[in-house]
């Protein structure tokens, strides 16, 4: 017996087994209705991610394969208990208390969330637990827009009086005036008699009078420096204590800020920024003449005076540490993604924190309507200059002073040769590694004339490039003479599967596929393309033998002959050819060579130069007229189709081809084994193997220049970012071609250590080799204005990342320039350290300054990175 529906008609204590069908019914139906009438107050279930995922696959919902965890998906097999404990911290797994969730747990990675009633019915089905509920709370009346508080405030109360500390509950939504319901409450006191105080490090910061203000506006957060906890603080009839630390710290800019809880990236940011000059300058004086309170894609300021006030505390001595609790708030306003306390990237945070900064402090009122316009064959000074000024006539801010540069962005149509250029603003540089932009990928190559042994050749090409692309650094590397030219292939089940043109998407070769490519002379598309197939016959009957499917042996030869050169005795002479490297030496002895127009022969075939085809021709005129075929002929051929399933006997005079290639199988027996060697035909390699060479990249060091490089490298656009050529009228597949035109005064550099696709996270460790002191990038600011000194640049930030994805750490190296030394950031720990301590593997984003030729940093006095100075090709 089963339920057999939505509602159900047994009790709810029933463990009748559901199939996986009505329990999927049973979920979907009460997942509608809970979404449908979703009000403040209702109660959504948190359910391991994993046992959910598993659930399901035994349901049908999700197909195996489709999921992102570690756990494989048995779609046939019904899930056990539902297992929560590693969604609660250690210390109340067991308990019967509200269970504290453990701090780093991510929706969709870690849990997911369902509704009461869908609670109700899993338990009711599998039993399991813990059971771990939370509020649905409202955060925007006016959209209706509703979110569930997963992790609500945590604040100790402290007691004055008697010196006891609690620990209470709250939403982070709740009002103040439901905070103060709440403490008397549990204090049995009356609220006139009581005042309560944002209490924070062991120092009151303010009261808490606005009734009508939620937790989250009066910047009540959990602070992880403090165990997790506000702590606030009351007091009876006036009888307030208060508290100091006393800390003295005379010199300026080395306050640490308080990890919030998961906000070390946004304390990284924070630091190499508040740590910039020109800000500390800007931030310093009178700043806010400048503030824009009309842009409608700003916060009117707010977030400018925030970071003003952020800034300011940090270089005001005295202090060890101080909370962004009220820039986090306004940042959050700005960027919601970064409300609450999951880790984010800290790279995303300070691209939004500029964008934010910029247009809080545009000093554009009412920005313009200016229409783009083409370049029309003008010179590139004079186009970028208007694009630069369209620009400013839009955007003026102190972002745009010190942080913005100019890309030059070159197209070209693959067809008609279109060029494309346009001038676009940056805010800074994201690097790929050279790992990242790279493939290594292993072809073997076969001669289609018959000189050489087939041979692998492994090369480094772009991951983005295409089998031209491919080709040229195997022409180089097997030292393709001029006359001759590679066709690319893929061999699958012994048989060519596909041919590559030049254009091709590299993208289209996966790891394990495996590649040949064939010399041939210059001009063989005119020329009739031969394949030659190789099947293995019986040693007795001399039939194919077929084992399953695997009939076919070896590797797919191919040569070429004159399209009007199909007589048998031009096939034949032309397969002789390119099997030539193949003969064994007893056939051949060293030192005789089958190729030399009159060597030894055999079975009285004699190879000689008369022939136009790929190799060398084939004579029979001493053969006597009674010699049979298998006498003239070492081998058996067959005209047949791409497959080898077609076995039509080769005419003496003329064959009949059907487009521009004949389709040959060879027969072996143990004759043609004994005259040729097939393991040079076996066994082609895979494209790449997986760890080959991988800890040699791992420990490979990558120059800043080679990614300086790898960006600015003219690559073709993907399949899904085709450009609309105006000429041609249709989107193509363009290259494109990036320079930089105009460098800032702020020169930041992403590297690009994330890779993300739909099966695959990375990171990558690499160490790369940046330089401290005199950054020249003469080479790459493609345009010099007049007077300007040459782009030099200093180092004075980096940011770092440790760990893995999902999670690690932030920190910041920073640099005091007026006291010349290096200070490690972290979080709200502050030390000194040694210049070279700061190249690390770990660095993620690197800061520089623009410098003249009267800097002290190019004083002698200062030490300079011999290893990478002296040019951008070190």
């Amino acid at each position: 017996m089963t339920i057999s529906s939505a509602e159900g008609f047994l009790p709810a204590a029933s463990c009748l087994p559901c199939t996986a069908e009505e329990e999927r019914a049973a979920v979907d139906a009460l997942t509608r209705d809970a979404e449908a009438s979703v009000k403040d107050g209702d109660l959504r279930y948190l359910v391991s991610q994993s046992w959910w995922t598993h659930w399901q696959s035994y349901v049908g919902l999700l197909s195996y394969g489709e999921n992102d965890t570690d756990i494989p998906l048995q779609p046939t097999s019904r899930p056990g208990e539902i297992d929560n404990r590693k969604l609660v911290s250690e210390e109340n797994s067991c308990g019967t208390e509200e269970q504290e969730l453990q701090r780093t747990l991510r929706e969709g990675d870690d849990y997911t969330l369902v509704p009461q009633e869908v609670w109700r019915k899993l338990y009711d089905w599998y039993k399991g637990g813990p059971e771990i509920c939370r509020k649905v709370i409202c955060e925007d009346p006016t959209s209706r827009r509703y979110i569930v508080d997963v992790y609500p405030l945590h604040l100790t109360l402290i007691d004055e009086r008697v010196s006891s500390v609690r620990t209470i509950k709250l939403s982070r939504k709740a009002k103040v005036q439901e905070l103060y319901r709440l403490v008397c409450s549990l204090l049995a006191v009356e609220q006139s008699k009581i005042l309560l105080w944002d209490h924070y490090q062991k120092t009151k910061n303010k009261k808490l009078t606005n009734m009508g203000e939620t937790l989250e506006e009066a910047q009540l957060m959990m602070d992880q420096e403090s165990n997790g906890v506000v702590v606030a603080a009351w007091s009876c009839e006036g009888g307030y204590s208060s508290f100091s630390n006393g800390t003295k710290d005379e010199i300026h800019g080395l306050t640490g800020l308080h990890n919030l809880g998961n906000t070390c990236f946004m304390n990284s940011a924070i630091q190499s920024l508040v740590h910039t000059p020109p800000l500390v300058e800007y931030f310093l004086k009178d700043y806010t003449q400048e503030i824009n309170t009309e842009n409608p894609l700003g916060l009117q300021g707010e977030l400018a005076v925030a970071f003003a006030e952020l800034l300011r505390k940090l270089w005001t001595a005295g202090r060890t540490s101080v909370p962004p609790r009220a820039f986090k708030s306004k940042l959050s306003c700005f960027a919601p993604q970064f409300s609450g306390y999951n880790q984010h990237d800290s790279q995303e945070l300070l691209a939004f924190l500029l964008d934010g900064l910029h247009e809080d402090l545009n000093r554009v009122k009412k920005k313009p309507y200016i229409e783009a316009k083409n370049a029309d064959d003008r010179p590139d000074e004079e186009f970028a200059e208007e694009c630069w000024n369209y620009h400013k006539a839009r955007n003026d801010s102190i972002i745009v002073d010190k942080f913005q540069g100019q890309y030059k962005s070159t197209l070209v149509c693959p067809e008609c040769n279109k060029i494309s250029v346009t001038f676009d603003p940056f805010m800074y540089l994201s690097l790929p590694l050279p790992s990242t932009v790279t493939r290594m990928m292993t072809v073997t190559v076969f001669s289609g004339t018959g000189a050489s042994l087939p041979m692998p050749y492994t090369v480094t090409v772009q991951k983005n490039g295409v089998c031209r692309d491919l080709c040229k650094a195997l022409s180089d590397a097997c030292c393709l003479n001029d006359s001759e030219t590679l066709l690319l292939a893929e061999v699958y089940d012994y048989r060519i599967y596909r041919y590559f043109s030049p254009l091709e998407l590299l993208h289209s070769i996966k790891d394990n596929d495996q590649l040949v490519a064939y010399k041939l002379p210059v001009g063989y598309e005119n020329l009739l393309r031969v394949e030659i197939l190789h099947r293995k016959v019986d040693r007795f009957t001399s039939e194919p033998q077929f084992n399953g499917t695997r009939k076919l042996i070896g590797s797919p030869l191919v040569t070429c002959i004159p399209i009007d050169s199909t007589k048998k005795v031009d096939i034949y002479g032309a397969v002789s050819v390119v099997l030539a490297p193949f003969v064994r030496a007893k056939v051949h002895p060293p030192g005789d060579s089958m190729l030399n127009g009159s060597g030894p022969s055999l079975d009285g075939i004699v190879l000689t130069d008369n022939s136009t085809s790929c190799g060398k021709g084939l004579s029979t005129s001493n053969v006597d007229e009674a010699t049979t075929d298998a006498e003239i002929f070492p081998f058996k051929l067959y005209l047949s189709d791409d497959k080898g399933h077609v076995r039509n006997p080769i005419e003496e005079d003329s064959n009949h081809v059907f487009g521009l290639t004949m389709r040959l199988l060879m027969d072996w027996s143990d004759r043609e084994h004994g005259i040729y060697n097939l393991k040079y035909m076996d066994d082609l390699p895979d494209v790449f193997k997986p760890g080959f060479m991988s800890k040699k990249t791992r420990q490979e060091a990558v120059n800043l220049f080679s990614c300086l490089d790898a960006f600015l490298k003219d690559e073709p656009l993907g399949p899904d970012d085709m450009w609309y050529c105006p000429s041609c009228k249709e989107h193509r597949q363009a290259s494109k071609k990036l320079d930089l035109w105009r460098l800032p005064e702020i020169l930041v550099v992403h590297l690009k250590r994330f890779s993300y696709s739909r099966y695959m996270k990375n990171k990558l460790d690499t160490f790369v080799n940046f330089p401290i002191h005199h950054l020249d990038m003469s080479k790459y600011e493609k345009h010099t204005f007049g007077g300007d000194q040459p782009p030099i640049y200093e180092l004075y930030s980096v940011i770092n990342h440790y760990g893995g994805l999902g999670g690690g750490h932030y920190s910041a190296y920073a640099k005091l320039v007026e006291e010349d030394s290096w200070y490690h950031f972290d979080d709200s720990h502050v030390s000194s350290v040694n210049e070279e301590e700061t190249r690390t593997s770990a660095a993620y984003l690197l800061f520089y300054r623009r410098v003249d030729g009267n800097s002290c940093a190019m004083s002698e006095d200062v030490p300079v990175d011999t290893d990478m100075v002296d040019s951008p090709e070190a």
